[in-house]
């Protein structure tokens, strides 16, 4: 039998990579004869440069980047044939990289330092991906490391991070970096807009530490943002990752892209699914809305396409969506989801060995 193992990142326990190894490794415990094929995945969040880099022939490139507390921090980008560069927000400055949280004065500008990094460097198409944010500035802080200026009252540069945006007085686009020549795609998988009640503040504010005064902080900073930058704060997806999408939109017309999608096909997975008997697909939690918009439901759909039946291996099997032949749980595996988080690796495995003697008929 043909296996092609198309995981995501296990968030927080294993890359996409680490993933599908374990889960390769499990597969092969019970069934060592079957050809598996191994293409770790993203959907525009935390590990997607890991991903495209495994299944690409991209040149890792390191940046040193301004942390939000401490000492800077090393970033890391990814070079495409054709003078691409990948960048991940989630890397930059991303939820993973601030402890604690500080919804009001997190900002972008480790984004715009990696952005301007990899334009410096003569890339002329830029692919953002925009998952796993810890900020709501609009994407502010990474236009200004880009020459975007934000200004006060008495005409001095406001503090980075969104609070300081309920202050802005003047937007001098003047100094600010034109648009890469190939233009700027954004790996996005919700279609929120930046303000109101279904925007970023009021959606995603409370997964980055902000309690209702917070919140109420963070849509004034955006709609006064908003108020003197123009753009369409409407635009769907605008409100991703704290409004990102909105800013650089608005500063060079990026387009919105499906990151699941898009890493696909990166990742060239429907050449690999070609032939295949069974795709195993992988993420931290199965549940409902793996299907939606989701590395998972990426590979329902082509998968269905080509007539190639889907399991998955979860750390937790939460619901078994519709679609999905067999689900089996690194939990489950290993009797505890505390010992399924400690040592994941091998609960992984152990979870892929049991799904192979169950289906690998």
């Amino acid at each position: 039998m043909k296996i092609v193992v198309a995981p995501d990142s296990f968030k927080g326990t294993l890359t996409a990579a680490e993933a599908a190894r374990a889960i390769a490794a499990g597969w092969l415990r019970s069934r060592p004869g079957d050809e598996v094929v191994e293409i770790p995945l993203a959907d525009g969040g935390e590990g997607t440069v890991d991903a495209i880099a495994a299944a690409t022939s991209g040149d890792r490139r390191e940046v040193a980047v301004t942390a939000h507390r401490g000492p800077d921090r090393i970033a890391h980008w990814l070079r495409l044939p054709g003078d691409t560069a990948v960048v991940e927000i989630a890397n930059a400055c991303g939820i993973t990289t601030l402890d604690p949280l500080d919804p009001l004065h997190a900002s972008t500008r480790a984004l715009g330092q990696v952005i301007r990094a990899a334009l410096d460097n003569g890339c002329t198409r830029l692919v953002v991906a925009v998952g796993g944010s810890a900020s709501t500035d609009g994407g502010s802080g990474a236009l200004r490391e880009l020459g975007l200026r934000l200004l006060a009252a008495d005409g001095a540069d406001l503090p980075y991070g969104v609070a300081a945006l309920v202050d802005l007085a003047d937007v001098d686009r003047s100094g600010l970096r034109p648009a890469p020549a190939g233009g700027v795609e954004i790996l996005c998988d919700v279609t929120h807009p930046l303000l109101g009640h279904g925007g970023a503040a009021a959606v995603f504010g409370p997964q980055k530490g902000a309690g209702s005064a917070d919140v109420a902080v963070l849509e004034r900073g955006l709609a006064r943002f908003a108020e003197l930058y123009g753009g369409d704060p409407s635009m769907p997806g605008s409100g991703a990752a704290g409004g990102t999408p909105y800013g650089l939109a608005t500063a060079w017309g990026a387009t919105l892209v499906s990151g699941a999608a898009r890493v696909a096909d990166l990742a060239g997975l429907d050449a690999a699914l070609a032939g295949a008997d069974l795709v195993v697909s992988g993420e931290g939690q199965l549940d409902a809305t793996s299907t939606q918009g989701k590395v998972v439901g990426e590979v329902l759909a082509r998968a269905r396409a080509l007539d190639v039946p889907l399991a998955v291996v979860a750390g937790h099997v939460a619901e078994q969506p519709p679609g999905v032949v067999d689900a089996a749980s690194a939990v489950e595996s290993a009797g505890s989801a505390e010992l399924a988080l400690k040592d994941p690796r091998p609960q992984v495995e152990a979870a892929a060995a049991a799904l192979a003697l169950r289906v690998g008929q």
